[in-house]
C-alpha cells in the first residue's frame, strides 16, 4: 500500500467518524440552524482532542508524521473511537511511517501444520476450522465440514469466506443475519488492509469483491473496522434448519496470521437437537461408500 494511500485511508477514516458524531453526542453545546458538515466539525474535534485546528486539519489530511500516543489518545476519546477503532487508527499510522515496500504477503499464509489438523480433528463436538487474515479457509474438521458445505463448495481454493458472503447467493440463506455477516467480513479485512500495508494478494481480494459486488464496495468505502473475537452466529443449515451457534476465534502465536474458529452449543441451548443432528448428518456423510 504506497503512502499516499495510507494517507487517503487516514482521511477517510478521520472523517468518517467525525461524521457519525453529533454536537449532543460529543456533549457540545448545539446552537441550532443549519450546519454545513455531517457530524462534527473539524473546530470541535480539535476542541474534544485539546489541539488546534491546523494540527488536527494536518491529522486529518494523512500527515502523521511525529504524532505522540498522547495526541493518539486524545483523538480517539475526542471521536468516540472503540478499542478495535483505535488499534485500527495505530495500524495506519505506523504504515504511514513504514518503508515502502514492494509486496507484502503476511497474512494469507496458506500452509497449516499437520498438529493443527490434529487438534481440529480432535474437538469432536465442536465445528471447527483455520483460517487466514483474508479470509480463507485451509483446514477444516468434520463438522464444519457438515456446517459450512455451501461455503466449501467452490472451485477456487482456498475457500474465502468474503467471496461467499458477496458473491454466492447461497450465504444470504445460509447466514440467518447476513447483515451483520457481510459488516464483519468486511470490517475484518480492512483492519487487516491497515496492519499489512502493501499486501498484493489482500488487494488482490478487494479489487475482486469491488468489482464484483456493490454492497461489498459500498460497506468498504464506510471505513468500518471490526476484529473477530466471540459472539453468537445464527445459521440455517439445508439439513437440519435453524442454528444459533456460539462462536470462538482464536489466534495462533505460533503461526502468526492464522485463526482457529470454533463452533459450539451447550446440550440444554435451544438447537441442541438440530446440533446433534448436524453431527449425525456428518457421521453418516463421511460413512458413505466412495465411488470407484
Amino acid at each position: 500500500m504506497p503512502s499516499d494511500t495510507v494517507r487517503e485511508d487516514i482521511r477517510h477514516f478521520l472523517t468518517s467518524r467525525r461524521a457519525r458524531l453529533t454536537p449532543q453526542r460529543a456533549g457540545l453545546p448545539d446552537f441550532g440552524g443549519r450546519r454545513q458538515v455531517s457530524g462534527l466539525r473539524r473546530s470541535e474535534v480539535a476542541q474534544l482532542a485539546s489541539i488546534s485546528v491546523e494540527y488536527y486539519t494536518r491529522l486529518e489530511r494523512g500527515h502523521v508524521g511525529g504524532v505522540s500516543e498522547e495526541i493518539l489518545d486524545s483523538l480517539a476519546a475526542a471521536l468516540q473511537l472503540d478499542d478495535v477503532e483505535r488499534a485500527h487508527l495505530t495500524a495506519l499510522v505506523r504504515a504511514a511511517h513504514a518503508p515502502r515496500r514492494a509486496s507484502d504477503r503476511d497474512g494469507g499464509t496458506s500452509y497449516v501444520r499437520d498438529s493443527l489438523q490434529q487438534i481440529l480433528d480432535a474437538m469432536t463436538g465442536a465445528a471447527a476450522f483455520v483460517r487466514n487474515a483474508h479470509l480463507d479457509v485451509l483446514a477444516t474438521n468434520r463438522l464444519a465440514r457438515t456446517l459450512y458445505t455451501d461455503a466449501l463448495d467452490t472451485t477456487g481454493q482456498p475457500p474465502n469466506l468474503a467471496r461467499f458472503v458477496f458473491c454466492d447467493p447461497r450465504a444470504r440463506r445460509f447466514y440467518r443475519d447476513w447483515e451483520r455477516i457481510a459488516h464483519d467480513a468486511v470490517g475484518s479485512l480492512r483492519t487487516e488492509a491497515a496492519r499489512a500495508p502493501g499486501n498484493t494478494d489482500l488487494a488482490d481480494l478487494v479489487d475482486e469483491l469491488v468489482a464484483h459486488s456493490p454492497e461489498f464496495a459500498l460497506r468498504w468505502d464506510a471505513h468500518d473496522v471490526e476484529y473477530y473475537r466471540s459472539g453468537r452466529q445464527c445459521f440455517h443449515h439445508a439439513a437440519v434448519g435453524d442454528l444459533d451457534l456460539d462462536y470462538d476465534a482464536l489466534e495462533i502465536p505460533a503461526d502468526p496470521g492464522l485463526t482457529i474458529v470454533t463452533y459450539t452449543l451447550a446440550s440444554a441451548a435451544p438447537h441442541a437437537d438440530a446440533f446433534r443432528r448436524l453431527r449425525e448428518h456428518g457421521s453418516a456423510a463421511a460413512e458413505e461408500p466412495t465411488s470407484a
